[in-house]
């Protein structure tokens, strides 16, 4: 059986993000509102927090239809599910990937974040137990260092959750176009 040889380094490009998205999906990007009807929309990023933009691209455009406040929070939420997944899963390994899962409700958007895990929790004795993600209870004071993602999450989102799985967790939040239920209102 043949060696395979390791890849060289090669040296960073740049290039625009939009090389990077298939022609049938460019529109998933525009931040046009006439580009937002849809019921279900999936896109795949890779691992580099300098897709980051791109994210943000497509959070804006899945809320293109909605007032400006509305789309700032869900864009800051997503955000915060996507740098989540990069930091906190094997997503943010070179080559690998997570996915954002737009559902568009009567009264709300559901958006679902599906990373790759955490191969080394696979290998543990109690890895089919479920554990289920919790905010840090201290995560929004100011003088916090971190645990400040899901804390957010849960307190300016409707509703959110997660699978409690370690492999391929998923992360969901819903916000209600009228924003109720969170605490936006009352900042």
């Amino acid at each position: 059986m043949p060696s395979l040889a390791r890849m060289p380094v090669l040296p960073e490009v740049t290039l625009p993000l939009n090389e990077l998205v298939h022609p049938y999906q460019r529109h998933y990007f525009t931040c046009h509102a006439d580009d937002a009807s849809y019921r279900i929309r999936r896109y795949d990023f890779g691992s580099s927090g300098r897709f980051l933009p791109l994210v943000r691209a497509y959070l804006n455009t899945l809320t293109a239809h909605r007032d400006a406040e509305f789309r700032y929070l869900f864009t800051l939420l997503g955000t915060e599910l996507a740098t989540n997944a990069l930091k906190h899963s094997d997503s943010g390994l070179p080559g690998n990937t997570y996915s954002l899962l737009a559902e568009r409700h009567r009264d709300g958007i559901t958006l679902t974040c599906r990373d790759d895990g955490d191969r080394a929790f696979w290998r543990s004795p109690g890895r089919h137990e479920r554990r289920y993600l919790a905010p840090d209870p201290g995560g929004l004071d100011p003088e916090s260092d971190a645990g400040r993602g899901l804390a957010m999450v849960d307190a300016l989102s409707t509703r959110w959750g997660d699978d409690g799985r370690a492999d391929y967790r998923k992360v969901w939040f819903f916000l209600a176009y009228d924003l109720r239920d969170s605490a936006w209102n009352h900042l």
